[in-house]
């Protein structure tokens, strides 16, 4: 059965719980033990798949389909465990939940009340999985005191006193600020904090303090004094110069094994680093530079790409480069020239999204990395403009499209291009959709396989001809216009195994271009690049030598 490791945040958010649980998950499995991570979230949308991105930034989407919290790709991207529709689950799912089954009668007729029947649905979600690995390392979004956590403060309280004991301990994150005026880093906003939570009910067993810089001893003291922690069991979570230095940071400040001390685990075995030893190697000692323009609509808000950011940074890992990403708005160059926004970059990325905003400048950036042998990287969105841009530019088809745009606008302007998926094939069912069915996980999504071809830039890419990836997508490139497209130049280098879904495509006389439906940065880790983002970074790097 599982030990159970509960981490919460206080005073205010972003504090960096999602990277603080990632650390701590890859120094567990450095000691050997097995681990899976969960994020609960407070907020009641069902999951994030309806936000804006400018509400809660990248949706991450998961093997089997789930659309999750950001923070699920920070645990796979340090652990490497693939993360499922049951380590994610936000107050709107458990309410729906609980109401489908008093709908249904389960309840027996019985008054339903937070307490018990929403807590008990938390911990039913909580025990998912508890006997296949050593831990489970469970998340709570937002900071106590929130009124719409309340219901995951209770119900992980009963849970840990649900199990016996020394199974479930409690790792509480906050911030130290440093007030300049008075050169002192204050513990009270910490102090008030764990009596918050304690007041609920929940005594911390391990504090995890942001700060600018080291905390003197004095505070440390102070801190285990008055919030009841052993000295040994604060930790200081300083600023780093890349969150990929956490782990090692976090190891020589004592964390993963002030976890095990919690536990009673004696001897502690001793942690393998040399992973991330080398990770922190490779990124900090980077042997050159390279530009990349991200091209997108989201641009004002960074955590809308995480996943591409990242991605990128392990590509130039994996080349021994720096990449310098720089986020240029595609509204810019809607109706303008791009050339002086995208002069001097090595490569260029256009990401998903979603509506027309920007789909033009996304088209002009396709098409100025085309012409002007610049490599290029298209996913899902960033492939169908390219695939638009050629069928307007090089296969005679002037008024190409998206049925997409033509549907926020309510009347016919293009020639559809890309067009509503209505149907596809997922394991050996057939799924059907309309255009006008509820938003909410209504897309294709998660794995599903690619064949590619033969000989082409993305197979030797990938080294097979059989791939798997992520997807997030309700549009998808017409097939009809495969051969006007290929005439063109522009070859469907991968598609589905039925032949009948473009899932790649690449232009045969460019050094660099690619577009793909699906998302390859969700799969992408620093210790195991995604194999496009590795290439892409290296075909930049050839390119920055010749600028």
């Amino acid at each position: 059965m599982a030990r159970y490791v509960f981490i919460t945040g206080g005073v205010v958010s972003s504090l960096g719980k999602g990277l603080a649980s990632a650390a701590l998950g890859a120094l567990l499995q450095a000691r050997g033990f097995s681990v899976r991570l969960r994020k609960l979230d407070p907020y009641l949308n069902v999951d994030p798949g309806t936000m804006s991105p400018f509400e809660h930034g990248e949706v991450f989407v998961t093997d089997d389909g789930a659309e999750t919290d950001l923070d699920l790709g920070h645990y796979e991207r340090f652990t490497g465990v693939a993360a499922r529709q049951t380590d994610s689950v936000s107050s709107g799912r458990i309410y729906s939940t609980v109401l489908e089954k008093e709908r249904r009668g389960d309840y027996l007729g019985k008054t339903i009340q937070v307490i018990p029947h929403v807590t008990n649905e938390i911990k039913e979600f909580l025990s998912i999985g508890e006997d296949e690995v050593d831990f489970m390392l469970c998340e709570i979004g937002g900071t106590v005191g929130d009124i719409e956590g309340l219901p995951f403060f209770e119900a992980i309280r009963q849970f840990s006193q649900d199990r016996p004991r020394g199974q479930s301990i409690f790792m509480h994150l906050t911030l130290l600020p440093y007030i300049a005026a008075s050169g002192e880093l204050k513990t009270k906003p910490t102090q008030h904090s764990v009596k918050e939570l304690r007041s609920i009910g929940i005594a911390p067993d391990i504090l995890v303090c942001r700060s600018e810089g080291p905390i003197p001893q004095k505070e440390r003291d102070k801190l285990a004094l008055f919030c009841n922690v052993r000295p040994d069991s604060v930790i200081a979570a300083q600023d780093l110069r890349t969150i990929y230095d956490a782990p090692l940071a976090y190891h020589r400040e004592g964390l993963d094994q002030a976890v095990l001390d919690a536990f009673q685990i004696s001897p502690a075995p001793k942690p393998d680093l040399r992973i991330w030893e080398d990770v922190s190697d490779r990124i900090n000692n980077a042997e050159g530079e390279v530009k990349v323009a991200i091209v997108g609509k989201y641009t004002q808000l960074e955590d809308a790409y995480k996943s591409i950011a990242e991605a990128l940074t392990h590509g130039g890992m994996a080349n021994r480069v720096r990449v310098k990403v720089e986020w240029v708005d595609a509204e810019l160059f809607d109706t303008e020239d791009p050339a002086p926004h995208l002069e001097g970059f090595h490569a260029i990325l256009v990401p998903g999204g979603f509506g027309e905003r920007g789909t033009e400048g996304k088209i002009k950036a396709a098409e100025f990395a085309r012409t002007r042998k610049v490599p290029y990287l298209g996913i899902c969105l960033g492939m169908q403009m390219a695939v638009i841009e050629a069928a307007r530019h090089c296969a005679g088809l002037e008024t190409a499209g998206s049925e997409e745009f033509d549907h926020e606008a309510g009347k016919k302007r293009f020639e559809p291009v890309v067009y509503h998926l209505k149907e596809w094939v997922q394991g050996n069912a057939k799924v059907s959709r309309k255009v006008d069915d509820n938003k909410g996980g209504t897309m294709r999504l998660g794995a599903y396989d690619a064949v590619l071809t033969d000989g082409s830039r993305v197979a030797d890419v990938y080294g097979t001809t059989a791939i798997d990836e992520r997807h997030r997508h309700r549009y998808e490139v017409d097939i009809k216009y495969r051969d006007k497209l290929e005439k063109a130049g522009l070859r469907f280098s991968g598609m589905s195994p039925d032949g009948r879904l473009p899932e790649i495509v690449e232009w045969t006389d460019h050094p660099w271009f690619i577009g793909v439906q699906f998302h390859p940065e969700l799969k992408s880790k620093p210790f195991e690049p995604h194999p496009l983002f590795r290439d892409f970074v290296r075909a930049a790097k050839d390119m920055s030598r010749l600028v």
